[in-house]
């Protein structure tokens, strides 16, 4: 029971961080506060004479790092033409990498596009698939939503999900409203969309997504880090029968997933994901009308940034809470990973909960809040463990775009 209750917590804190943070931690609302104090970091770097040889700036990307070692980052890396231009922190250690598993999701749906009777065909209806809901099922008009639908966040279902925040589903309910939407008319950020494309990929192919997950992706690219039991589930059946995955995953292997993009779809040798699948994603994509200019767009679960980034176009990105990221860059020949890890932050969290008898939302937004004091700077927790505000973070990759020559 105690286990049961501990998980349902854990549950929660995932769900509750995101509906809080992208409130507190945007800055918009939030106390004021000066930079902190750069950490010491120990940061990896090809010379000043190779550095430039890649098209990069010495000096940016140090302006770079030491902005970096002002937040709680862990691993950051920057690699091009497949060599790391900088990196600090464990790049073999996992982490949960929160949302930007849905980058992995299309990868996989990628491998089983077609007609067969193990494949995925994209235009095929959900009525057809035989994809519903419970407790709430589809309607008719709902039904006809296809998968290529799905993929680009734009089947118009407004359903409960598994691992949707309280902010996420309020602006669901904002573009989407009560009623029925034609598909494909109106994007929405919607992990109903991304649960249910997990059930089809499942379904269709026979595997469970570690299966998939371990033979269409981590062991052809490679990766060195990844267990078993790094694929996992969160689920809501109270709310739907479509369950959200989950991943945790290292930096040097998440930098091998973005060069398998930059080498369109190719790895040691062997084709892994359609050619046509990895240039639609900077192509084929919906404008957000975001006023976060690294979301300008959303493609096949992938984002899109916008020209103010200073990022070229064709770029992609993959996003996680915390600012777990994977940038693709093909005009630079470019990866980017950046993750933070969440470990920390969430026990705190549930030992506030469980101990303290504090209200769960409470205990969120005061340990959120004692981080954005600048008396508590200086604390330890809040020096390694804070959150990241989403507008620091974009200040980092400006920072990184800036130091391209």
């Amino acid at each position: 029971m105690r286990r049961s209750k501990w998980l349902w917590l854990l549950g929660f804190v995932l769900i509750a961080i995101c509906a809080v943070s992208l409130l507190i931690l945007t800055g918009e609302g939030g106390l004021p506060r000066k930079p902190m104090d750069p950490r010491p970091i120990d940061v990896t770097r090809l010379t000043n004479v190779e550095t430039e040889r890649l098209g990069w700036d010495p000096k940016g990307l140090d302006a770079a790092f030491t902005f970096a070692a002002r937040l709680s980052s862990d691993t950051l890396m920057i690699i091009t033409d497949d060599k790391t231009v900088g990196v600090f922190g464990d790049v073999g250690k996992q982490y949960e990498i929160h949302s930007a598993v849905k980058a992995f999701l299309s990868g996989l749906i990628s491998q089983h596009i077609g007609s067969g009777t193990n494949q995925i065909p994209l235009e095929a209806t959900l009525e057809q698939l035989g994809i519903d809901d419970f407790p709430n099922p589809l309607t008719p008009l709902q039904r006809q939503a296809t998968a290529h639908h799905l993929l680009k966040s734009a089947s118009g279902i407004n359903h409960a999900a598994a691992a949707e925040a309280r902010i996420m589903k309020a602006e669901k309910d904002r573009r989407l409203g009560d009623g029925d939407n034609e598909p494909g008319t109106i994007w929405a950020y919607n992990n109903w969309d991304y649960n249910a494309l997990l059930t089809i990929l499942e379904e269709r192919t026979g595997m469970t997504l570690a299966e998939a997950f371990e033979v269409g992706i981590a062991q052809p690219t490679g990766m060195l880090n990844h267990t078993p039991d790094a694929v996992f589930y969160r689920e809501a059946p109270e709310l739907s029968q479509h369950r959200a995955p989950a991943l945790r995953m290292s930096a040097s292997d998440l930098a091998r997933y973005g060069k398998l993009y930059l080498d369109k779809g190719i790895a040691d040798g062997n084709r892994l994901l359609p050619e046509s699948w990895v240039n639609r994603i900077a192509t084929d994509f919906m404008k957000t009308e975001s006023d976060d200019a690294l979301r300008h767009g959303h493609g096949y679960l992938w984002w899109i940034p916008g020209p103010d980034t200073g990022l070229p176009e064709g770029s992609f990105w993959a996003w996680g809470l915390g600012q777990q990221a994977l940038f693709v860059i093909p005009p630079w020949q470019t990866i980017i990973v950046h993750q933070s890890d969440t470990t920390e932050f969430i026990k705190r969290w549930i030992g506030m909960v469980q101990h303290d008898g504090v209200e769960p939302e409470a205990a969120l937004e005061q340990i959120i809040l004692t981080c954005l004091d600048p008396d508590n700077y200086q604390s330890a927790f809040c020096i390694e463990h804070r959150f990241i505000r989403p507008k620091d973070f974009a200040e980092l990759i400006s920072l990184i775009a800036a130091a391209r020559r």
